[in-house]
């Protein structure tokens, strides 16, 4: 070609081969070469005039690397942007990307945060007045703790005594009769505070001596007590005690093993025993009856001496003893309701 200055002769690497007619097979392909307009005798490739290639909003044409889809990402924009295509000028100017706001994601993340604590906010509100309306609606007023299946009870239940009367004021005149003569009344110093109460009457007047001895026990929780603790339990522990110590008497006590008949329809729970002392040749009748009513024990024991190796004392008539101590127990038992 007259550009050239010379005709190019065809690549070394093609062969005809004679058998087959020459016009069947392409012509040679020269080898590319940049095309220089005003350079060369022949018409400037159809490619020659077409704008080059590059990313939109890039000056420069500066690549950035493709993402999976086949975008090219674009910092400066708020999503990634394609490759401008050929003939993309035709259809109009593409418009340039809007850019990214500065500190967007900073006020997205304090966004978040004051959600976070609008949240945190309104449960506290919420938690306030649920507990306020608890208070409104109870009266403020503490009520028993509740109650786990299995588990410890260290409060006193619904029904359960705190205090007990004063003992001596519960055996009203009429009861006293069972107390032939006049008896001597004392309070022994209490030992428990108002949960714990007791009261003497005594008779000594030969041929008669009575002492007749009453007490009121209110149980507390303990953890010691059977079952799950609670304040009836261990009521009940000590009602049982003082049952098993009248049936088995301990070892080296004088008394002899009791007469014990259980009661019905008195107090949760009841006794009656009759029993029999030596002690220094002298002989002495008891009568006692115990009663639980839920988590109060209340015990009532009648002493009548039948026989004393001074002085002259009794006989003592052992039904009389019973109804006295009976008496006195119903009596006791009544002033808890």
């Amino acid at each position: 070609m007259a550009g050239d200055g010379m005709a190019r002769s065809p690549a070394p690497w093609i062969v005809y081969s004679s058998a087959v007619p020459e016009q069947d097979f392409p012509p040679p392909r020269r080898l590319a070469r940049r095309y220089r307009p005003g350079g060369d005798d022949e018409e400037p490739p159809p490619w020659a005039s077409m704008p080059p290639v590059r990313p939109p909003g890039r000056p420069g044409g500066h690549r950035r690397p493709e993402g999976p889809e086949g975008f090219y990402g674009d910092l400066s924009g708020p999503g990634p942007a394609q490759w401008q295509q050929p003939g993309d000028e035709a259809d109009g100017p593409v418009p340039p990307l809007r850019p990214r706001e500065s500190g967007g994601r900073a006020q997205r993340a304090a966004a978040r945060r004051r959600r976070r604590w609008y949240y945190l906010g309104g449960g506290v509100v919420v938690v306030a007045g649920a507990v306020l309306a608890v208070v409104l609606l109870t009266g403020g007023r503490p009520g028993p703790a509740a109650v786990t299946p299995g588990a410890l009870i260290t409060t006193f239940q619904p029904g359960e005594l705190r205090q007990v009367p004063n003992a001596c004021h519960v055996v009203p005149a009429a009861v006293q009769q069972y107390l032939p003569g006049t008896p001597k009344v004392a309070s022994p110093l209490p030992v428990d505070g108002s949960a714990a109460s007791a009261c003497n009457w005594t008779i000594d007047k030969p041929p008669l001596y009575r002492l007749m001895q009453v007490s009121l026990n209110a149980y507390a929780p303990d953890g010691l007590a059977s079952g799950n603790g609670s304040a009836t339990r261990a009521a009940t522990d000590a009602y049982d005690l003082a049952l098993r110590d009248l049936q088995v008497p301990p070892k080296g006590s004088p008394a002899a093993r009791a007469t014990v008949e259980v009661l019905s329809g008195f107090g949760n729970q009841a006794f009656s025993a009759l029993q029999v002392f030596h002690v220094g040749g002298a002989v002495t009748d008891v009568a006692t009856v115990v009663v639980r009513y839920r988590n109060v024990v209340v015990t009532v024991t009648l002493n009548g001496l039948a026989h004393s190796n001074k002085g002259n004392y009794g006989p003592v008539s052992t039904t009389q003893l019973a109804a006295a101590a009976m008496a006195f127990a119903r009596a006791a038992e009544g002033s808890l309701h």
